[in-house]
């Protein structure tokens, strides 16, 4: 018979003493914690070997798990003939809950209860004895913790450090309580490679007092233990695969003081966060607590952390389904348009964006000119003027409107007070000098005015495409706004605002604010301001005007403002 648990040199021992002694005597010993089998804390991809990861955010992990070990301490005579089990049969239940924090940290406790022991009370000469486990117990009270150092749930590679602390919560000379305080301190590697293949490894010292059973030596020990799975079925959620772990005593080591065991492992996931399972091995060596058979079963509620797929324009929609995956868009129910952007606002639905639009809301054909694009064609005007020929009483000659029907059409009377060459009639601002506009509302009208609090810009100041170079249209422009700040020398003090539209990082629109903000103030100090009268300030797009659904908006959110920030009082007379 193969030697078990006391072993052969721990026997002689005792029956020698056995044989000295001068009256019969009891060999119980010490408190022991005769199960060498922990279980990993609920959640972990084995039975007795923890896993490095920590399985979502603020997710409950909790298991109920069966642990039955035949044969964990028989005691063996000199001549190997075994004396009886001391421990033929222990049956363990362990509820165990965790909690998961932050993807990084696991928190664990777990509540052993010895629900069967059995044995045969055997005697080893001479009277002595040792007493056999026969009613329930609490074990020892474990609390886990793990921190993850390295990897994610799914990575390949993973690295953890944590442990186990134990306390003797449970009855002292019953086999399921060390009687002290017991600490396991661990490094933890793991990880799931190629999809279906998920490793566990762990070690670490156990530490505790040191006491014999027996003659054989307990106490601080060195733990073990490595596990390998393989994921079969289409959605990977039946696990099949072997672990195994030990450990041997620092003091003493020798057959009886090293622990291993082999399970093979099968658990099958269901209803996405519970798991079954179920392991059976034997025992590898004859120390103390190892039984030669050992069969656990399990069942856990433990959700999986799931992968988030693929989304490369980051717009909330998986590429998978995104019909534009590379550009940020919306939802739709149209799979052909799921995740593009929207189409812009065509109130006529004439096909030209009301962005563009030069008549919006009359359907209308394309044209270069952008104040004629998307406009209804004209009827025939040969002078140009605006009046169709047909109601155009000089129809060769540009003219202007007229109620009456003689002289619609024809060149007016010279009116022109601002002597902006556009006549009163046409000018928006008679009495303000100003250019030429397509929309009769700024025809006539000066592009920069003066109000109390700003420098205000009929026409925004362009620039070329994510740069901050000004383009040469707006040159005119800035002579203008240069030409309002010498003309007002109590403006002492002019910020130059930069804004973009929402697109983009924040970051690189802030940058590009600022950047063209201060190209702004350059331009205005080469045309004669002084430098001590402006800054520049770029507010990226923390605030828009308008907005950033649209081309519209966004269009009216990438701007230069010219805010008054300080005046000195005109004198008055």
């Amino acid at each position: 018979m193969r030697q078990l648990r006391l072993g052969t040199v721990a026997s002689t021992v005792i029956l020698g003493a056995a044989m000295l002694a001068a009256r019969p005597a009891r060999a119980q010993g010490t408190s022991l914690a005769l199960d060498r089998f922990e279980p990993a804390p609920a959640g972990d991809r084995m039975f007795g070997v923890p896993s490095p990861y920590a399985a979502g955010e603020l997710t409950p992990h909790v298991m109920l798990l069966a642990d039955y070990a035949h044969n964990p301490l028989v005691l063996v005579a000199p001549n190997n003939s075994t004396a009886g089990s001391v421990v033929g049969s222990q049956l363990y239940f362990n509820l165990d809950a965790g909690l998961a924090l932050w993807n990084r940290l696991l928190v664990d406790v777990n509540v052993p209860v010895a629900l069967y022991q059995a044995g045969d009370s055997p005697t080893a000469g001479a009277g002595q004895s040792f007493s056999s486990p026969s009613s329930a117990q609490f074990g020892d009270l474990r609390l886990g913790a793990r921190v993850t150092l390295w990897g994610e749930y799914h990575d390949a590679f993973q690295v953890a450090v944590g442990g186990y602390v134990w306390l003797p919560t449970g009855a002292s000379n019953s086999f399921v309580s060390a009687g002290t305080v017991r600490g396991l301190p661990q490094v933890i590697l793991g990880g799931r490679v190629a999809e279906r293949v998920v490793w566990s490894a762990a070690a670490g010292p156990e530490l505790q007092g040191s006491s014999t059973f027996g003659s054989v030596e307990q106490g601080s020990m060195f733990r073990w233990g490595a596990g390998v799975g393989v994921l079969l079925l289409e959605d990977r959620h039946l696990q099949i695969g072997p672990e195994v772990s030990g450990g041997l005593v620092f003091r003493d080591v020798s057959q009886h003081t090293t622990n291993a065991e082999l399970l093979l492992d099968a658990r099958y996931r269901f209803l996405h966060s519970f798991e079954v399972a179920a392991g059976a091995g034997p025992g590898l060596t004859a120390g103390v607590g190892t039984p030669d058979f050992r069969a656990v079963l399990a069942l856990a509620y433990t959700p999986e952390p799931q992968v988030a797929e693929p989304d490369r324009d980051h717009d909330g929609i998986p590429d998978s389904v995104d019909a534009c995956p590379d550009v940020p868009g919306v939802a739709s129910d149209d799979p052909t348009k799921n995740g593009c952007p929207p189409p812009p606002a065509d109130r006529d639905h004439d096909g030209i964006p009301d962005s563009v639009d030069a008549c919006p809301d009359v359907p209308g054909v394309a044209s270069d000119d952008p104040a004629k694009n998307g406009c209804p064609l004209p009827p025939p005007d040969r002078d140009h003027d605006g009046i169709p020929d047909s109601a155009d009483a000089c129809p060769d000659v540009p003219g202007v409107a007229s109620d009456d029907p003689t002289k619609n059409g024809c060149p007016p009377p010279p009116a022109d007070r601002d002597h902006d060459g556009i006549p009163d009639s046409e000018d928006a601002c008679p009495d303000q000098p100003g250019p030429r506009d397509p929309d009769p509302k700024k025809n006539g009208c000066p592009r920069v005015q003066l109000s109390e609090k700003e420098v205000i810009t009929f026409d925004q100041v362009q620039f070329d495409t994510g740069k901050a170079t000004i383009k040469p249209v707006s040159d005119g422009l800035l002579d203008q706004v240069a030409e309002v700040l010498k003309g007002h020398p109590d403006l002492t003090k002019l910020e130059i605002q930069g804004h973009t539209d929402s697109r983009g990082q924040r970051a690189s629109n802030q940058k590009l604010s600022q950047d063209r903000a201060t190209a702004v103030m350059k331009a205005l100090i080469a045309r004669g301001i002084g430098k001590d009268r402006l800054t520049a300030k770029g507010y990226g797009q923390d605030k828009p005007i308008a907005s950033n659904t649209t081309e519209e908006g966004r269009a009216s959110n990438r701007r230069v403002q010219f805010t008054i920030v300080a005046r000195t009082p005109r004198p008055t007379n």
